[in-house]
C-alpha cells in the first residue's frame, strides 16, 4: 500500500498488541485496506509480559467462565497447528499435598477441561504418585499425589509479529512508533491525525478499531464525540526468572492457600520462568515493573514447593505487563474476567454513523477468534468482505509438514550439517520455515556475541519491524538473558551503522 493510498483506508486500528495484529491480519485478508498505528514496538506491553501460555484458564472455571474456556480449549490446538515453531506442548503437574482445594474438586475441573474443546492431539489428564515418579523431582516435600494435565507454551510477542507480518504481506500497513493524535467522525467515516517522528498527517478511515489494551480508555479520550460508558479495570501481572529450580521439561502450577495459584515453567533453557501475580493498577498506563510485594509473593510460593530455595540476588530479569481486563466490577482482581468485551459505537447518526469498535479484555489465546468477532461486528459496513478464513490458516514459518517441528528440524538439520545445533534449533523455533530465507546466501555475517549474526539482525529489520536493542534481545527473542555484556553495545553500534533509527 503505498503512502497516497494510506490517505483513504477501511480500517485504522490503533494498537500492536496480540489483539489489533489479529484484527489487522483478518481484515486484511478479507481484502480490507488496513492501517495500524502502535505508539512503540509491537508488543511493547501486554502481549509481551504474559505468562506465554496458550490454554484453556483451567482456573477460570471456578469463576464459572464455562464459555471462555471452552473457546480457549478449542483455539489451543488450532493455535497449535497454525504455529507449531513458536507453540509447543507442555505438561502441567497440578501437587495436592498442599492444595486448599479438595483432590475430589480439582479432579472434576480437569476432567471438564479434558473433554470442553474437543482436545484431540494433546494427553488427557492422569494422576502420579510424586515419590515414584520424574514428575516430584525437585519438591518437597516429595510425597502425596499429583494430577498432570496439558497445556500449550507460546513466545507471544513473536506471536504478535507474526500476525502483523501475515497482515502486512495481505496488503495491511503496519506502523511502529505512530501515534494516534486525535480522530473524529466526519459523515460516515473518520478524520484521524497520526504522528510519527515528529510529523503528523491525516488519514481517512470507515471504520476505527481502538485495540490499545491498556490505552483504551486514553484512545476513546482522543476520539471526539466517542461514547465512554464502559469500563477498563487495569490490573497488573509481574514474574520473575531465577535459575532452574529442578529437571525436566514439565511446569508446575502451584496452589497458595489465599487460593490464587502460580505457574513455574521451563524457561530458556537454563531457567525458570515464575508467575503471575494480580495486583490492581490504579495510576495511568505505563511501562510496568513488578513491585517488593510481587516479588516476595513469587519467592515465599516458590519456597514452600522447591527444595531449592531462592532469594531475591537469585533473580535474572523480571518483568511486568499491565492487563486491560473489562470492568465487571468484581472485588478481587484475580476474579475480574479474562473474557473480552466489543463495544460497538456509531455515535449519534445510530446504525447509519462512522464505526468504533472498542475491545476491552481478552487474553492471548483467544486473540484469533476475538478478531473473528470484531470483524463480524463490523460486517455490515464491508458488505464486500470476504468471510471468516484465519482458522487453520497457518502464520508466517508455520507452514511445514503436519505441523511437525521436529521433522522440520530433523530435515534441516541434514541439510545444515555444519552448522552449530544449538544455533539452528534456536533459529528454527524463532523463525520456522522463514528460516530459509536467512540461510539462502550461506553466511550468517558476524557474531555479534552469544550467537546473534548479524544475518538475523538484517531480518529482524527488514521483516519484523524491529528497531531498537530492547526490541531485538527482549520481543523478538529473549537473547538478552544470554548474550555477553558487550552484545548490546555491539548490536546499538551495528544498527547505527545499518542507518536505522
Amino acid at each position: 500500500m503505498t503512502d497516497h493510498a494510506m490517505d483513504r483506508i477501511d480500517l485504522l486500528i490503533v494498537g500492536g498488541g496480540i489483539n489489533g495484529a489479529g484484527i489487522a491480519r483478518d481484515a486484511a485478508g478479507r481484502g480490507l485496506s488496513v492501517l495500524l498505528v502502535e505508539q512503540d514496538d509491537l508488543a511493547s506491553h501486554t502481549s509481551s509480559s504474559s505468562t506465554k501460555l496458550i490454554h484453556g484458564g483451567l482456573r477460570y472455571l471456578e469463576y464459572g467462565e464455562f464459555r471462555l474456556v471452552r473457546e480457549a480449549l478449542i483455539e489451543r490446538e488450532r493455535l497449535l497447528n497454525m504455529a507449531p515453531h513458536i507453540i509447543w506442548p507442555l505438561s502441567f503437574v497440578l501437587p495436592q499435598t498442599q492444595s486448599p482445594r479438595p483432590a475430589w474438586m480439582v479432579r472434576l475441573g480437569l476432567f471438564l477441561y479434558d473433554h470442553l474443546g474437543g482436545r484431540e492431539k494433546l494427553p488427557g489428564t492422569r494422576t502420579v504418585t510424586l515419590e515414584r515418579s520424574k514428575f516430584g523431582a525437585g519438591l518437597s516435600p516429595r510425597k502425596g499425589k499429583a494430577f498432570v494435565y496439558s497445556d500449550c507454551w507460546v513466545e507471544d510477542s513473536r506471536l504478535v509479529v507474526l500476525n502483523a507480518m501475515d497482515a502486512a504481506e495481505r496488503g495491511a500497513t503496519i506502523a511502529t512508533r505512530t501515534k494516534l493524535v486525535d480522530a473524529k467522525r466526519e459523515g460516515d467515516g473518520w478524520v484521524a491525525t497520526i504522528e510519527a517522528a515528529g510529523a503528523a498527517r491525516t488519514v481517512r478511515a470507515r471504520a476505527l478499531v481502538n485495540a490499545a489494551g491498556p490505552w483504551v480508555a486514553d484512545v476513546i479520550g482522543r476520539t471526539h464525540g466517542a461514547r465512554a460508558d464502559r469500563g477498563v479495570r487495569l490490573v497488573k501481572g509481574s514474574h520473575i526468572i531465577v535459575p532452574k529450580l529442578y529437571e525436566g521439561d514439565h511446569a508446575f502450577m502451584l496452589q497458595n492457600d489465599d487460593r490464587r495459584i502460580v505457574f513455574a515453567i521451563p524457561y530458556e533453557g537454563r531457567f525458570t520462568l515464575v508467575g503471575t501475580t494480580d495486583e490492581p493498577w490504579t495510576d495511568a498506563p505505563a511501562k510496568a515493573s513488578i513491585s517488593a510485594a510481587e516479588t516476595n509473593y513469587l519467592l515465599v510460593t516458590v519456597n514452600r514447593y522447591f527444595a531449592r530455595k531462592t532469594g531475591e540476588t537469585d533473580i535474572v530479569w523480571s518483568y511486568a505487563g499491565i492487563r486491560p481486563l473489562y470492568d465487571d466490577h468484581s472485588a478481587n482482581a484475580s476474579a475480574v474476567t479474562r473474557d473480552y468485551v466489543l463495544d460497538l459505537d456509531t455515535g449519534a447518526e445510530g446504525e447509519s454513523g462512522a464505526p468504533m469498535l472498542n475491545i476491552f479484555g481478552g487474553k492471548i489465546t483467544t486473540y484469533r477468534k476475538l478478531a473473528e468477532h470484531a470483524m463480524r461486528e463490523l460486517a455490515r459496513f464491508f458488505p464486500a468482505a470476504g468471510g471468516a478464513w484465519t482458522a487453520g490458516a497457518a502464520l508466517p514459518g508455520g507452514d511445514m509438514a503436519d505441523a511437525d517441528f521436529d521433522a522440520f528440524l530433523r530435515e534441516l538439520t541434514a541439510r545444515h550439517s555444519d552448522m552449530p545445533p544449538a544455533l539452528l534449533r534456536r533459529l528454527a523455533r524463532a523463525y520456522g520455515t522463514r528460516i530459509h530465507a536467512m540461510l539462502e546466501t550461506g553466511d550468517l555475517g558476524p557474531d555479534l556475541g552469544g550467537g546473534l549474526h548479524t544475518a538475523e539482525v538484517d531480518y529482524l529489520v527488514k521483516a519484523e519491524w524491529a528497531r531498537t536493542v530492547e526490541d531485538i534481545l527482549y520481543r523478538r527473542s529473549k537473547l538478552g538473558l544470554h548474550v555477553p555484556p558487550e552484545t548490546p553495545e555491539r548490536l546499538a553500534a551495528y544498527l547505527a551503522e545499518q542507518g536505522v533509527a
